[in-house]
């Protein structure tokens, strides 16, 4: 790539960024926002409200078992057929048609909505295993914190943009011509499917992802692909820095993510009002954006791995306040510091893991990344819905997640970045 197509604002990261714009409606609207409300007063309407929280977790978890099996895999193909653009944008469009295909769904069929928004999930969660691993080719290592940070915060702004269309359309049904809340609702999903197909246009006709000198096509890139897999799990026992690494987010991304998918869905168990958690989860998107590119600039400062631990500092503090909530003002204000870490910790990661692998298999070694990624996606839903209906109360649910913070954050204090840099360029050398 030519100079200015590196620097951040240069077309080659803009259009790679903006996959974030794109694909946030979908981590917004459907996944944080009106899919786990919709679930419960709408599909699974009757149902008590942790037993509703059980089945959601568990849909959550079998996604997430998906794309958790798959990850690796695809990723080392791509490596070899030097496709990550094309699979990406084959999951997105994948994902896409799926979220559009929830509007179609009627009151009280939970399994139907289950089985399309799997189909979704796995859509959203497959593009970003590639989407992640094409961050070496729009950015250089000296800048891809800021890259990084620059895409999650896009993410935020677009995903926060039309989020905040589609809480109006909720709250104000009739000024739309729309009869309800739930056709609205239907309609913010259709909203989400044309959004997301739109804005990653940008990602298809300007980005260029930098061609491999050995790259191979067809069956022969999924025979490579598969002994590649096999390589890069031996080579994953004597990478010490990388493994520990790995361990450590895979604890405590399971935190953020439990609290993003089950945010709204702990709300309304408590009793919080269904509007005020959704306008506190879009005040979270707005002040995600400058957030998350003030965190890319302290990672450049203070070191990635120190403003991680701040982070997960605050989700503690977040979940033990989360505990002993009973306003909705207090729903209010853990969103809005929620939102000045949760694109911090996620951006950092990407950009502190990318200084880790060999540059040649970043599509493969981002696979066990989000691999891990997902399969904490697991873990954090079901402790979740097990202790809130073995319990009989989903406070002491909320409560759970800090052991997965705690854990996590001591693991990332044990990785010594400077080694692992170093490591990971003898072997790209090699």
């Amino acid at each position: 790539m030519t100079t200015s197509d590196a620097r951040p604002g240069g077309r080659q990261v803009i259009s790679w960024a903006f996959y974030d714009w794109a694909n946030s409606a979908f981590a917004t609207t459907v996944l944080a926002g009106f899919f786990p409300l919709f679930f419960k007063k709408y599909w699974s309407a009757g149902s008590d409200v942790t037993v509703s929280t059980f089945q959601l977790g568990v849909a959550n978890a079998t996604a997430s078992l998906v794309v958790a099996l798959l990850a690796p895999i695809l990723g080392a193909i791509a490596d070899r057929s030097g496709a990550r653009k094309r699979y990406l944008l084959l999951f997105a469009g994948m994902g896409a048609v799926m979220t559009g295909c929830l509007a179609l769904v009627a009151e009280g069929q939970w399994p139907i909505a289950v089985g399309i928004y799997l189909f979704a999930l796995v859509g959203f969660s497959g593009s970003n295993v590639f989407y992640d691993a094409l961050i070496l080719d729009a950015a250089p290592h000296g800048r891809i914190d800021r890259v990084s940070a620059l895409g999650f915060a896009l993410g935020y702004l677009g995903g926060g943009v039309l989020f905040s269309f589609n809480v109006a359309l909720t709250l104000w049904p009739e000024t739309f011509g729309l009869a309800d809340a739930a056709a609205a609702v239907k309609v913010s999903f259709v909203s989400v499917a044309i959004w997301w197909a739109l804005f990653s246009l940008p990602l298809l006709f300007f980005f260029r992802e930098i061609p491999l000198s050995d790259q191979v096509g067809g069956w022969a890139a999924v025979r490579s692909g598969f002994s590649q897999l096999a390589g890069t799990f031996h080579a994953l026992r004597h990478m010490r820095v990388v493994f520990v690494f790995l361990l450590a987010y895979w604890l405590y991304i399971d935190g953020v993510h439990t609290v993003i998918r089950m945010a709204i869905d702990y709300g309304l168990a408590i009793g919080l009002e269904a509007n005020d958690l959704i306008v506190a989860l879009l005040l979270t998107q707005f002040v995600g954006f400058p957030a998350a590119l003030v965190f890319g600039r302290l990672g450049e400062r203070i070191g990635a791995k120190t403003a991680i631990l701040m982070g997960l500092v605050v989700y503690v503090f977040v979940c033990v306040w989360g505990y002993s909530m009973r306003e909705s003002w207090e729903f209010y204000v853990l969103a809005g510091v929620i939102g000045l870490v949760q694109g911090g910790v996620q951006a950092l990661s990407r950009a502190l893991y990318a200084r880790l692998i060999p540059a040649n298999k970043s599509g493969e070694f981002f696979g066990f990344y989000n691999m891990l990624g997902k399969f904490a996606a697991i873990l954090g839903p079901l402790i979740m819905g097990v202790v809130s209906v073995t319990t009989g109360d989903p406070r002491l649910s909320i409560l759970a997640v800090i052991v997965l913070f705690v854990a996590g954050g001591g693991l990332l204090l044990a990785v010594n970045e400077r080694e692992g840099v170093e490591h990971a360029h003898a072997l790209a050398r090699a």
